[in-house]
């Protein structure tokens, strides 16, 4: 959908598809699996090459909820809200082995975690799935239900109006956890779409899905790249500390990187230029404060380094609004 998004508008995908380290038949092949963090760079690179900050949002509204196959029919057929959000609990990894989805029963919420990805440097896959997902819960109980809280861990200054609208409600950003809380009433509502022999039918097609899926191997990368976000601030993001946390020696891991073409090092600072810039566009936080959550621990090293980065400081950036 984002490549779709870059021809209407006249630009080349292929370009920004290598950037991602992806290629056209990736995406053309409905076949093929694309790793998560491919996804989630790709969506940040054509949303720069669109200027659009909310095509996450966009993409979740603008397409037919039956395109996600086995997984849309699976819920919809089931007996009750509550049976099809444990259904879906169950069958997301059908359509993505990057997105976990959990159902609380008693808070009728849903919550959503990732793999392979530090979290807040992805912003628009996540917003396409949290939308997607409300989306999903009117379509499925022909009912505009309205979240009671609609809560992400990434950062923007303030709900923008069209979401607001979408979703009755306002959104918390910067929160600890990724969530859809909806009122408890939800849980007793009927499907429009629900059908006990289609169900128990699509049920045992997904239950295969799931037994033939090879999950595919997370690259090397993408697991460094998880693990280094929460250790940042601490100033703990070393070469040491996440061969440990991945059970692995620092020589190995260094060996592992190397087989992808890839250095500790470089990882690092690729995390921290894309979170700077995403702190610095997307939330009122201080120079200081995001200097501390990179694990700077002056002001004026943080600022250099940006310099590096993006050829003006972080201040000019902010001020300038250059950044997307």
């Amino acid at each position: 959908m984002a490549c779709a998004n870059l021809r209407a508008a006249g630009l080349p995908s292929a370009p920004l598809l290598e950037k991602a380290g992806l290629a056209a038949d990736d995406v053309e092949d409905a076949s093929r699996w694309i790793e998560v963090s491919a996804q989630v760079k790709f969506l940040k690179i054509a949303a720069e090459a669109l200027q659009d900050d909310l095509l996450g949002y966009h993409l979740s509204q603008g397409f037919d909820l039956r395109e996600t196959g086995l997984l849309y029919y699976v819920l919809s057929s089931s007996d009750s809200f509550a049976d099809a959000m444990h259904n879906g609990q169950r069958y997301t990894r059908i359509v993505n082995e990057g997105i976990k989805i959990k159902f609380d029963l008693n808070r009728a919420a849903i919550t959503i975690d990732c793999d392979g990805v530090e979290r807040l440097s992805d912003r628009h896959q996540f917003e396409f799935w949290m939308f997607s997902i409300v989306r999903m819960c009117r379509q499925i109980t022909g009912s505009r239900i309205a979240p009671r809280q609609f809560c992400v861990r990434h950062i923007r200054e303030a709900t923008p109006p069209e979401c607001r609208a979408f979703l009755g409600c306002e959104v918390t950003y910067g929160a600890d956890v990724d969530e859809i809380a909806l009122p408890a009433l939800v849980n007793s509502l009927p499907l429009i779409g629900s059908d006990r022999y289609l169900h128990e039918m699509l049920v045992q097609y997904a239950d295969e899905a799931l037994a033939n899926r090879t999950p595919e191997r997370s690259s090397v990368r993408s697991k460094v790249e998880h693990v280094i976000g929460p250790l940042l601030p601490h100033g703990k993001a070393k070469a040491s500390t996440i061969a440990k946390e991945l059970g692995v020696s620092h020589r190995t891991l260094a060996r592992q990187l190397a087989a992808e073409g890839q250095t500790f090092s470089g990882i690092l600072d690729q995390s921290k230029a894309d979170l700077a810039k995403s702190y610095l566009t997307h939330g009122d936080l201080s120079i200081s404060q995001i200097a501390w959550l990179l694990g700077y621990r002056e002001v004026s090293a943080f600022t250099n380094a940006f310099k590096r980065w993006y050829g003006v400081s972080p201040t000019e950036l902010r001020a300038n609004g250059n950044a997307s």
